[in-house]
């Protein structure tokens, strides 16, 4: 039997116990792809956005585009790895976005971090130059988008992407999409 449908057509099994949907909306990253969906579909939760980058200027600018989306919130900066890695232990993102370059690690090192310790949160690495290889060191580090900062529509479409469990590498990396 199934209890509540969403408007994108998916519906909650009634077995599902609700206490369970609300250790999901609190922990998505556990539950399987589909399911986070309803969760999204269903208006239960925000996406949380964690940014990663040295520069308080791109900080804003990337807060600014992220939050035109009306379902995804910033839920924390950082300046650095060591902080981004801390950010993320203590309260874990929906999504992180990375700078490559950081004062203290690179962003290929504090993705690899990130994926071993929860290796179902998307990571989208940006950058103001990214070439082939750069972007084939993150996809190895468990990223799983990359494309140029300066991008506005890139960078929303990597997001999208990327909260639909599949990757976003620009075609001009030689990656794919």
């Amino acid at each position: 039997m199934l209890r509540e449908c969403t408007s994108y057509g998916a519906c909650l099994p009634e077995e599902i116990d609700l206490d369970f949907v609300t250790v999901l909306q609190r922990r998505p990253w556990d539950c399987p792809a589909g399911f986070r969906e309803v969760l999204k579909a269903g208006g239960f939760r925000l996406i949380r956005i964690l940014i990663v980058d040295d520069n308080p200027a791109v900080r804003r600018y990337l807060r600014a585009i992220l939050e035109q989306q009306e379902a995804w919130r910033v839920c924390g900066e950082a300046r650095t790895g060591a902080e981004a890695l801390h950010q993320v232990l203590e309260s874990p993102p929906d999504l992180v976005v990375l700078d490559y370059q950081m004062p203290d690690l690179n962003g290929v090192d504090v993705a690899k971090q990130i994926s071993e310790m929860f290796p179902k949160i998307p990571i989208l690495m940006v950058t103001l130059h990214l070439s082939k290889q750069l972007a084939e060191a993150a996809r190895e580090a468990g990223v799983r988008g990359a494309c140029a900062k300066q991008d506005i529509g890139s960078v929303v479409e990597a997001v999208e992407i990327l909260l639909h469990d599949q990757t976003y590498f620009p075609k001009s990396t030689g990656t794919g999409a």
